[in-house]
């Protein structure tokens, strides 16, 4: 069942490149061996650098869903996740990721995120955009606030 997920995302990205709404990428979120959500790469389209296939997915997945976590889900996606993606996928907190090709094979193709990695490691202040802090303790406050809260939904 699992290559039937990935040989549709599969097929979605290669829609996707067709059609000319995005790059080469596509990601599925299954739950109990039924699609509840596709996402295809709409950067170009939409003008959205955020708008990666495992993101739109994950969002529609929550969306169809009505919660903001992937209790029980499965993503299949059509390459390795970058940065970003991975972040989203360890806050959607899904049970399992599967996935084609490999972020080596997507930076054959320019799609090459290790410079991501590469600035995570470099202090803040040496970074290629500079990271400057300010404000902090007056940020404290909305931490302060939000553990004073009876009623907070934590995530």
């Amino acid at each position: 069942m699992a290559n039937s997920f990935m040989a549709m995302a599969i097929g979605l990205a290669i829609e996707n490149v067709r059609t000319g709404r995005g790059g080469p990428f596509a990601a599925i979120v299954v739950k109990d061996g039924r699609v509840i959500a596709t996402g295809t790469n709409l950067v170009t389209s939409t003008n959205d650098p955020t708008a990666h296939a495992e993101i739109v997915a994950i969002r529609e997945a929550c969306r169809a869903l009505h919660g903001f976590q992937l209790t029980g889900c499965e993503v299949y996606t059509t390459c390795e996740p970058c940065p970003m993606c991975l972040g989203a996928i360890y806050w959607a907190r899904p049970v399992r990721v599967y996935y084609a090709g490999t972020h080596e094979d997507a930076a054959a193709f320019g799609f090459d995120d290790s410079f991501i990695y590469e600035q995570l490691r470099l202090p803040h202040g040496a970074r290629k955009i500079p990271m400057l802090q300010l404000m902090r303790e007056d940020a404290l406050t909305a931490f302060h606030e939000w553990d004073k809260k009876a009623d907070k939904t934590e995530y």
